[in-house]
């Protein structure tokens, strides 16, 4: 499958990616058409099963293809050059916010592996973000200040904290269906950052709007 798809032109590629992206963004993966795929895509049904062995194997190919990107785009120079450990989760959430900004599809399909339950790819995605956070943070966090953080503060569990934490809200605003108002989102999780780095930074590490009003 990898070897037939890679083979097609960018465009080509691009045109089945956006596609797939589009139509598993709308819909739950049950309910999501192959045929839609296939037609968005200019192509026909069995090209895109000659790809794609099936509809699982074009969904996983776009979660990783998600992933990577996310990474590629979010860790990039700058990135690296940011040792201080909050500062770090603020500025790749600007860039994920951006991200989702220019391409809302992609922000309703991971939100939508998110949250897939009792659906055929229901236990990979489960299984594959609670992996995700160990390996992200080794990848991602390893050039950080840890000095600032107070003694028996651990930095991942304090990323732990902050995955809990995000996870509940978007639970609510899921079940509200509401749609995601990137914003708000935003305004909560940076309460929620001056709120931790007041928790586990030494005062000498605070910033003028993380203290105490």
């Amino acid at each position: 499958m990898g070897e037939k798809f890679e083979g097609l032109s960018k465009e080509k590629r691009q045109r089945i990616i956006n596609a797939g992206f589009e139509v598993f963004s709308q819909n739950d993966y049950r309910r999501a058409s192959t045929d839609v795929i296939a037609a968005r895509a200019g192509i026909s049904k069995g090209l895109l099963f000659y790809y794609f062995r099936n509809k699982k194997s074009l969904y996983l190919y776009l979660f990783d293809y998600l992933k990577k990107m996310l990474i590629k785009l979010v860790v990039d120079k700058k990135f690296m050059e940011i040792t201080d450990f909050f500062e770090l989760l603020e500025y790749s959430t600007q860039k994920k916010m951006e991200i989702w900004q220019k391409h809302p599809y992609l922000l309703d399909f991971a939100m939508r592996t998110y949250f897939s339950e009792k659906e055929e790819v229901s236990p990979f995605l489960k299984k594959t973000y609670k992996e995700l956070e160990e390996v992200l943070y080794r990848q991602c966090f390893s050039h950080v200040d840890t000095y600032k953080f107070r003694e028996g503060c651990d930095p991942f569990h304090v990323l732990k904290l902050l995955v809990w934490m995000s996870d509940g809200y978007l639970r609510e605003v899921n079940m509200w269906g509401n749609g995601w108002d990137m914003e708000e989102i935003k305004k909560e999780y940076d309460g929620w950052i001056r709120m931790l780095r007041r928790e586990a930074y030494k005062e000498l590490y605070w910033r003028e709007e993380d203290k105490w009003v």
